[in-house]
């Protein structure tokens, strides 16, 4: 078994190595001076179970050309199977047709990365379940679920908690942990008036006098979660915090979740964080380290990764 590692996640990569205690394969991730990406891998792959850590988080397109050129070198290099271990998903959010002559990236992509050469696929949280079917190989969709309720446990104290989805596509997911913590679950029922632009429409539920918990998968402009913080805060919770797998944070995210009412914004180590991140003092990273490594042990030792979630 070995582990390869593109530019997106270092950190994370180190993170998984020291947890399997295997080392970090060598290898060389550079471009040339037009900015073409060049791969390298600096030991013998030759019959070896590799596995490729790579998010293919900003930029994305660079990111997702490295992880495509890396799996393509250890097929030429005859690595016995490749493992494409994505924490974050790019393009997940083109799932389907949105209108007429647009694509279905995230069917693209996948493509893309098993003609690369990937023979099995580990990734955590896709933005829809069913893009593991856009997968041609075996795919693994982790899920962040165990390591946020272990963290809300330990920070709630025993507090009246009520579980939010923000938008009626996370329902099954909010609900999932509001049934591990035994916990109410609300829903926020919004309109969308074009991307990027969300406006908090209705509360379906009670949440007056609890600790409001916002879950979902993927945090961008953030203009969802802070408009429902509002929301929430209005309809008279005590408090709003929210636990995110993906803190893509673009633009002005990070000074908008700073300014918002969110106590504190959770998000697991999938995206690096950026310097913006790491100083804001309501945002905070847990680590996904021990699940990949789990996840990525059993596989190359055959055994079963759903068992992680009994």
């Amino acid at each position: 078994m070995k582990i390869l590692t593109g530019n997106s996640n270092r950190p994370l990569a180190e993170a998984i190595s020291a947890y399997l205690n295997l080392p970090l394969t060598k290898a060389s991730v550079r471009r040339f001076s037009d900015m073409e990406i060049f791969v390298e891998i600096q030991e013998n792959v030759r019959g070896e179970d590799v596995f490729v850590i790579q998010s293919t988080s900003y930029p994305a397109n660079d990111n997702l050309m490295e992880l495509l050129v890396a799996m393509d070198a250890l097929k030429r290099g005859s690595a016995r199977r490749t493992t494409a271990v994505i924490p974050y998903y790019g393009y997940a959010r083109q799932d389907r047709k949105s209108g007429p002559r647009t694509p279905i990236s995230a069917k693209l992509v996948a493509n893309l990365i098993t003609s690369a050469g990937a023979d099995r696929v580990l990734t955590l949280d896709l933005h829809a379940g069913q893009i593991q079917g856009f997968f041609d190989v075996p795919t693994d969709n982790l899920f962040a679920a165990p390591v946020f309720t272990n963290d809300i446990e330990e920070s709630c104290n025993n507090q009246a908690v009520t579980v939010v989805s923000p938008d009626v596509g996370g329902v099954i997911r909010a609900r999932a942990i509001a049934k591990r913590i035994n916990a109410d679950l609300a829903i926020i029922d919004k309109r969308r008036e074009r991307a990027g632009v969300s406006e908090v429409m209705n509360i379906i539920g009670d949440v007056k006098d609890t600790r409001c918990i916002l879950v979902d998968d993927i945090v961008d402009s953030a203009g969802t979660l802070c408009n429902a913080a509002v929301a929430l805060m209005d309809a008279g919770a005590t408090a709003v915090s929210a636990y995110v797998t993906h803190g893509v944070l673009s633009g002005g995210a990070v000074a908008r979740v700073t300014s918002s009412p969110i106590d504190e914004l959770v998000m697991t180590d999938s995206i690096q964080a950026t310097e913006a991140v790491r100083v804001a003092q309501n945002i905070r990273q847990l680590t996904i380290a021990p699940l990949l490594g789990e996840a990525m042990r059993r596989i190359s030792d055959e055994q079963s990764v759903s068992s992680l979630f009994d």
